[in-house]
């Protein structure tokens, strides 16, 4: 079994864009939730993913990922997942022997950019670059559904402000 161990960060500034090394297109949906965890299907580099995470535990989950048929996973996509879907761009940003993802979103969540790193293990100790703005590794209003609620809530794209504005 592996574990996902990863923070997330908002962006400050647009400085990351100069130390981008690789970028890839990716397409995820939302097979489902359970207990604190999710399914997931994604598409990226004409490859198909199916991923199961458990819950999170400090910032450590279950995760098991599994190739598909990328035809599956457009049918997936398409007749199972719920109605949003994310699209995003990530960079790959290499910082201090790090490696950094910066997603800029595409479609329903136009406009926001999230940067993650993946640890290998909670206590990691991590360089943070310039262009990297408060941490929401906990925080609720960053979680990908809850972004796609608020915008399917509002009928439109949503802005940085507008999920910082929001109550849980």
């Amino acid at each position: 079994m592996r574990f996902e161990i990863e923070r997330k960060f908002l962006v400050a500034h647009e400085g990351w864009r100069e130390g981008v090394v690789g970028q890839r297109h990716l397409r995820d949906g939302l097979v489902g939730h359970f207990a604190g965890g999710k399914v997931r299907v994604r598409i990226a580099e004409g490859r198909g993913w199916l991923t199961v995470k458990g819950k999170r535990k400090g910032l450590a989950r279950a995760e098991f990922e599994y190739e598909i048929p990328v035809a599956d996973a457009e049918a997936m996509l398409t007749e199972v997942c719920e109605p949003c879907l994310i699209e995003k761009t990530r960079h790959c940003v290499p910082h201090a022997g790090s490696n950094w993802e910066v997603d800029v979103y595409g479609g329903a969540l136009s406009g926001m950019v999230l940067a993650e790193i993946e640890l290998l293990d909670e206590a990691q100790a991590v360089e943070r670059p310039d262009w990297l703005g408060t941490e929401v590794t906990h925080d609720p209003r960053f979680r990908q559904s809850t972004m796609l609620r608020l915008s399917r809530e509002a009928g439109r794209n949503i802005t940085l402000a507008e999920v910082l504005a929001a109550r849980f």
